[in-house]
């Protein structure tokens, strides 16, 4: 009975939905409010009865077009687009993302709502709907205008951003409590976790993929691609992530590989049933009660998203050196929520910390903001001209002025050679630390294990320590050895520019040789200190500290060439992932 009952209520989410979704095709409106819509009328809450009797099921289905949706984003998302979008999409997302939280949380606080509420409202509100505006740009045919390409910009910050305030949300929810330490801890943890699978993932999975795409079976592509997807989400939630996370992450991972074009044929379909699953959900959850009795917060709120996304992103674009036409035109394209934070509103449901009018909530301002999309990007040209009559010349000159200077600083010729190696140094230096640091803390999460493993053999625990610890530093060891080249060959650098012979005169290249040796071994010694404070759970006594030190510094000597061997081999090997054409010479 319980299988018929499931097939009857997937049939009737698929015929309302496929019916209200034409509709919604002819009236020239998104598809994602067409699927709400078909969730509100056959859910529980609209007369005269419910059509959906295994309303569980209905959400388990859900939850894995929560999965798929973040899966597909991944998929979109590039590293080299991150790198490429430069200092607009940054700036504007930051001060978005900054100014919605807290718009969020007043508004919560001011209609007398949990902090927990008001919280997840912030969450909420903080993010831009990918799938919304770039279908609304696509209908408008504007997706090649420069504003458009500054918001996908923006989007792309505001995906990886929008990660990290899930994870930060989940772990407020689960301690109760918002204290900085543990927002820096959480952000800490979770920005190493991603470098760490980001780079670990780039190295093996699309190696993977592409021994499995040799025997060109769609089948057996697809098979493994979601057999990856659920396994790295398993691991995700087995570290106390959020699955949101995992999803987004191999999606970025296989984002990466030669066959990003036939993942995203196979996957599309897959992902399109079960996201309208997700949203028909949605619909389903939508009282109307509720919608009368908040009228007037979903009014506020929905007055706030547009003006303060409208105003953050805007400023944020014209703090960033554009003109005031275009900054405008970005803010106005950005002003509305969607995906995100419905999938932030139901982590508040899943997590039983946020009240039950929440989610319609969030859902009702969704769709309204969604609504409004189309309009104002369309009346961003005329309000922008219309503003430009209205401000005074005094005005207008200072704001010319501000953009003359940002011109003015920008580095020229040679220096921006310099500052990009640097900065190509600083990042080659962070990843290498990242993969250390995960490998101390990896040692500590397994020592227990590895204890019980040893014991037959090394019966004391001083010894076992010794062994857990030692193993994690040689493991190390290559990623050691690279840090400590970029960091000399960063230090060469700095005393090339820092030292110059009319000043130092006949020492300059005594001083030079100085800093160019002190600043990594100094920086060196701070990393072994983080470690070790990383590590104290398993670190040995100082006697086998010392010890393993020696072992260390004597595996380097003999095995130095080797170590920078191997470390150029995993360099070089996700270089070539990352600069590959996955498109037959269009560029990712």
């Amino acid at each position: 009975m319980h299988a018929i009952s499931f097939i009857q209520d997937l049939a009737v989410i698929m015929l309302v939905a496929g019916v209200v979704t034409v509709l919604f095709h002819r009236l020239r409106q998104p598809v994602v409010l067409g699927y709400i819509l078909a969730g509100f009328i056959i859910g529980p809450h609209t007369p005269p009865f419910g059509l959906i009797h295994d309303e569980e099921t209905i959400k388990i289905l859900a939850e894995l077009g929560v999965i798929f949706l973040m899966f597909f984003l991944g998929l979109e998302f590039s590293l080299r687009k991150l790198f490429n979008v430069g200092a607009t999409a940054f700036i504007a997302a930051l001060l978005e993302i900054g100014l919605m939280l807290w718009i969020g949380y007043e508004i919560g606080s001011f209609f007398g709502w949990s902090k927990m509420d008001s919280l997840f409202l912030g969450g909420i509100l903080a993010i831009s709907s990918t799938t919304i505006i770039v279908k609304a740009l696509s209908d408008l045919k504007l997706k090649n205008e420069r504003f458009a390409q500054l918001i996908f910009g923006v989007l792309i910050v505001e995906d990886i951003l929008g990660i990290g305030i899930i994870a930060l949300l989940s772990g407020i929810a689960v301690s109760g409590s918002v204290e900085a330490g543990e927002v820096f801890a959480t952000v800490g943890k979770l920005s190493l976790f991603m470098v760490v699978a980001l780079v670990i993932g780039i190295l093996l999975v699309p190696r993977i993929l592409a021994y499995v795409a040799k025997f060109e079976s769609n089948e057996m592509l697809l098979v493994t691609v979601l057999g990856l997807c659920f396994g790295f989400c398993l691991l995700v939630v087995k570290l106390e992530y959020s699955m949101v996370l995992g999803a987004f992450l191999i999606g970025a991972i296989m984002a990466e590989s030669r066959q990003l074009p036939q993942i995203e044929r196979l996957i599309e379909p897959v992902r399109d049933m079960f996201s309208a699953i997700f949203f028909v959900a949605i619909g389903l959850l939508i009282d109307p009660a509720i919608l009368v009795e908040y009228a007037w917060p979903i009014l506020v709120i929905t007055v706030a998203v547009i003006v303060g996304k409208m105003v953050s992103c805007s400023l944020g674009a014209f703090i960033a050196g554009n003109d005031g036409r275009t900054s405008l035109r970005v803010g106005m394209g950005l002003s509305q929520i969607g995906e995100f934070s419905f999938i932030i509103a139901a982590l508040g449901m899943t997590l039983q910390v946020t009240s039950h009018f929440l989610y319609p909530v969030a859902v009702a301002v969704s769709a309204i903001t969604t609504l409004t999309t189309p309009y104002l990007i369309r009346a961003a040209d005329p309000f922008s001209n219309k503003l430009a009559g209205l401000v005074p010349e005094r005005v207008a000159r200072v704001f010319g002025l501000y953009g003359d200077w940002l011109g003015s600083i920008q580095p020229q010729g040679q220096n921006v050679m310099l500052l990009g190696m640097i900065r190509r140094i600083l990042v080659q230096v962070a990843i290498n630390i990242a993969l250390v640091v995960a490998i101390f803390l990896s040692a500590g999460y397994f020592a227990v294990p590895l204890a019980a493993y040893l014991e037959p053999w090394v019966a004391a625990q001083n010894l076992q320590k010794s062994l857990v610890w030692g193993g994690a530093l040689l493991l190390s060891l290559p990623f050691l050895v690279a840090a400590y080249r970029k960091l000399k060959a960063l230090a060469m650098l700095l005393a090339e520019l820092g030292v110059r012979p009319e000043k130092a005169g006949r020492h300059t290249v005594r001083v030079r040789k100085v800093i160019a040796e002190v600043i990594p071994l100094l920086s060196l010694a701070l990393i072994m200190v983080l470690l070790m404070a990383l590590s104290a759970s398993i670190l040995p006594t100082g006697e086998a500290l010392l010890i393993i030190g020696l072992v260390a510094v004597a595996a380097i000597t003999l095995l130095w060439r080797w170590l920078i061997r191997l470390h150029s081999r995993m360099q070089i090997a996700l270089l070539e992932t990352l600069e590959q054409d996955k498109h037959g010479g269009d560029p990712h």
